[in-house]
């Protein structure tokens, strides 16, 4: 039975990861935190294991429980947040855990249906709280799963063209019991074995049950998408340094990229000739290169213009830990120096 091979595998071949609670342990009667569980699923959302894991520890010192993460100042979790891009997540992360500690006295729903109607989780990570945490019987479906079920059902069509189809096949398979280890034994076979490329057929614990290696394709699949010309955005950023290395900043606004987090000041940014924009202080500006950054839907070159400052003027503030800003801006930091 496809489940149980994939268990036992799993039991043998689990990854040793700081917010799972591994099969062994699982067996002698550890239960997962809720709290752990969902930390990691927000910051897994479109970031890799390599990426998440030291920031997930450094989350864990600063604020080890909801409470404490309810507590914060969204500007401290914003900065703690930068460099791992898709700054919504941040927000919602704080949003979700001023409900779970103010209203829900710091404990996390135990069922999809409740877990979902929470700040910042949908679908997936509804499903995935309730089978890792609670080990509630939900179909969870991640990029890595999306891969290993294509070459299972040998589906030649973009993942995204075939959600329905992927996601029939993960529900048929998901066992009534275990599924938090289920789910995370598909997990860790795609990100070990069955791997977007040069899948290790050998090593597969499912290998029987694959129709794309029956039929020599499993190297073919998933069919990608036709990429699509990515935009290209211009614009101006002011790096106005301190002597002692602070940065003059602003806070950006609440609702759009990066926002709610430190910002450099500058203008718009727009496809074609960078916007002009007004320096946010008289100064001896001069222009020291270009950063260039891509993001989700564009790529982004900014001119950075730099030079000494003695005092922030009102409304922008000094920056001296250059980790809390987002990573473009850093890079334009970095020209500037």
């Amino acid at each position: 039975m496809f489940s149980s091979r994939l268990l036992d595998w799993y039991d043998a071949h689990a990854r040793d990861l700081p917010w799972r609670v591994g099969p062994k342990a699982r067996a002698a009667g550890a239960q997962p935190d809720p709290y752990r569980v969902w930390l990691s699923e927000v910051m897994l959302q479109q970031t890799t294991v390599a990426t998440v894991t030291p920031r997930f520890e450094a989350f864990l010192t600063r604020w080890p429980d909801v409470a404490a993460l309810a507590a914060a100042p969204l500007e401290d979790v914003l900065g703690e947040w930068a460099g791992l891009g898709y700054y919504a997540r941040a927000r919602n992360l704080h949003a979700c855990a001023k409900v779970v500690a103010d209203e829900l006295g710091g404990v996390f729903p135990d069922t999809e249906e409740w877990l979902i109607t929470l700040p910042g989780i949908g679908p997936y990570t509804a499903a995935a709280i309730a089978a890792i945490a609670f080990d509630r019987t939900a179909v969870v479906v991640d990029g890595n799963i999306d891969r290993v079920m294509v070459r299972i059902e040998n589906i030649a069509r973009p993942i995204r063209e075939a959600k329905a189809e992927i996601r029939a096949s993960a529900a048929e398979r998901t066992p009534d019991q275990r599924a938090g280890d289920y789910a995370q034994g598909l997990m860790d076979l795609g990100a070990g074995v069955c791997r977007p490329r040069n899948p290790d057929c050998l090593l597969c614990p499912v290998a029987e049950f694959c129709e794309a290696r029956a039929a020599g394709v499993q190297d073919e699949l998933p069919v990608k998408p036709a990429k699509k010309a990515r935009p290209v955005r211009h614009g101006v950023v002011y790096v106005g340094l301190r002597e002692d290395g602070a940065v003059l900043t602003e806070r950006r606004a609440a609702k759009g990229l990066f926002g709610g987090m430190a910002g450099l000041p500058g203008g718009a940014w727009a496809e074609g000739e960078a916007p002009k924009a007004a320096p946010p202080v008289k100064a001896r500006w001069r222009e020291a290169g270009t950063a260039e950054h891509t993001l989700t839907h564009f790529h982004l070159i900014l001119t950075v213009m730099t030079a000494k400052i003695k005092e922030a003027p009102e409304g922008l503030f000094w920056t001296a830990d250059l980790e809390t800003l987002p990573t473009v801006f850093r890079k334009a930091v970095k020209i500037a120096a």
